[in-house]
């Protein structure tokens, strides 16, 4: 069983999505971003990066323990201990990471900022607002053109197609399912995958970030001078 420090947000569900997909059991440890466990010394030794997911692992590649940080890093380790969701053969497992590389580097950093100037800014800053909902309408088209001909992201269902999906989440980013049939089709066929299910049902009555940015406190140590102090794990 791995240790996963999670909280409910797009990157915390791909690891919960990933393990009851693969049968890989779990112990949920909160890490509740909007109070700043996040920050928190023994948290930090194994995410230097003060971001949630994180998991350890007792019995790593080698019998020992091992820690990881990045849901992308988290979800190859997996794979691979697995068997599952990766391929073996060289072309097929490139497309899964390219397709992986693409949300890591694209989807999540690029959405993450539409729902920031969308949702969370204290103001309303018209050019960002435009800048981020037109790239999200960039990204839903790259995906809506590859799963013309493709029935997943890389072929086979994979991790790839279990990183972009939590991110996709419509009008909160300005878009519409309908505009990309596509992107629907494979969206409403993963939503009802029993795993996929199972792993949107962990900590689902906690606070949506949403509430939580309504508190001055709490926008400082999601948003502001909170995320940039200097700390040592």
């Amino acid at each position: 069983m791995i240790d996963l420090h999670f909280w409910p947000t797009p990157n915390g569900y791909k690891i919960t999505i990933m393990c009851e997909e693969i049968g890989m059991p779990y112990n949920i440890i909160p890490v509740d971003i909007t109070k700043g466990d996040q920050f928190e010394p023994d948290f930090l030794k194994i995410a230097p990066n003060n971001r949630m997911p994180a998991i350890v692992d007792p019995d790593g590649p080698d019998g020992e323990p091992i820690s990881l940080f990045e849901s992308g890093a988290i979800m190859i380790y997996l794979a691979e201990k697995s068997g599952q969701l990766m391929p073996t053969d060289p072309r097929k497992r490139y497309a899964v990471l390219e397709w992986l590389m693409f949300q890591m580097g694209n989807v999540g950093p690029m959405l993450g900022q539409a729902h920031h100037f969308r949702t969370y800014a204290p103001e309303k800053i018209d050019y960002a607002i435009k800048r981020y909902t037109n790239e999200a309408g960039r990204l839903y088209r790259v995906i809506d053109t590859r799963l013309g001909d493709h029935e997943y992201l890389a072929g086979d269902y994979s991790i790839a197609d279990i990183a972009v999906w939590p991110w996709l989440l419509g009008e909160r980013q300005g878009q519409n399912f309908d505009d990309y049939p596509n992107l629907k089709r494979w969206r409403d066929a993963i939503k009802v995958r029993p795993a996929v299910i199972k792993g949107r049902e962990v900590m689902k009555n906690t606070k949506p970030v949403t509430d939580a940015v309504k508190d001055k406190e709490r926008f400082s140590i999601l948003f502001g001078e909170k995320q940039f102090e200097a700390r040592q794990g």
